[in-house]
């Protein structure tokens, strides 16, 4: 159960990241990517690119990318097709590219929170 806790803080602060950092670059609320009902078309869309970019950029399991998004396995990994599905397109492909670039470089959330504990 331990094990669960501490993965979790690690997780929370670098899917908020993505929240923060997918709903500027797709000009929506991150509380509208937290609720816990679909909400309109785009905030879900956007939701589903947070959750493949927590998937590809912290290598989080598709579980632990559920767990950060108040979803289940199973969206997570329909967001994570429908991202890549729409990657065809050269212009959001590009798009993605940099927010997973900014995603890489930026520093790791979850050390940042190690560090004022």
């Amino acid at each position: 159960m331990m094990r669960v806790a501490n993965r979790l803080e690690i997780d929370m602060p670098r899917a908020r990241l993505v929240r923060e950092a997918v709903a500027y670059a797709f000009n929506v609320s991150p509380e509208e990517m937290t609720a816990p009902t679909r909400r309109s078309s785009s905030v879900a869309f956007a939701r589903q690119v947070a959750m493949y970019l927590a998937h590809v950029s912290f290598e989080l399991s598709l579980t632990r990318v559920a767990q950060t998004f108040g979803r289940d396995r199973t969206t997570a990994a329909h967001a994570c097709h429908v991202v890549e599905d729409r990657r065809d397109d050269p212009d959001f492909d590009e798009r993605l590219d940099r927010l997973e670039g900014f995603l890489r470089a930026a520093p790791d959330p979850s050390l940042e929170s190690e560090a004022r504990a």
